[in-house]
């Protein structure tokens, strides 16, 4: 499968088990998560990382990517397990 087969040009979001994803979601996670553990990164930057984080949690659910990809860090494991919720991650 290719990204075109997922998402095809022209479209900027689909709706994956009844979750409006837009294109680019996982792309902003893994900026936002390297904003997070960067130690020089500063704590109102990290706070604005964690907010777009969580806020994009539940299209990240919906994608299903924790259900094959675990996040390496284990504090910022640990921040997503908790900002996700009881049913979450």
């Amino acid at each position: 499968m290719q990204a075109q087969d997922v998402l095809p040009d022209g479209m900027d979001q689909g709706n994956f088990n009844g979750v409006a994803v837009r294109k680019g979601t996982v792309g902003a996670f893994l900026a936002n998560a390297r904003v997070c553990l960067d130690a020089a990164a500063a704590p109102q930057t990290v706070a604005a990382a964690r907010r777009d984080i969580q806020d994009a949690l539940p299209a990240l659910r919906a994608l299903g990517l924790f259900e094959i990809l675990q996040i390496r860090d284990a504090g910022l494991r640990a921040w997503v397990q908790e900002a996700d919720g009881p049913g979450g991650l």
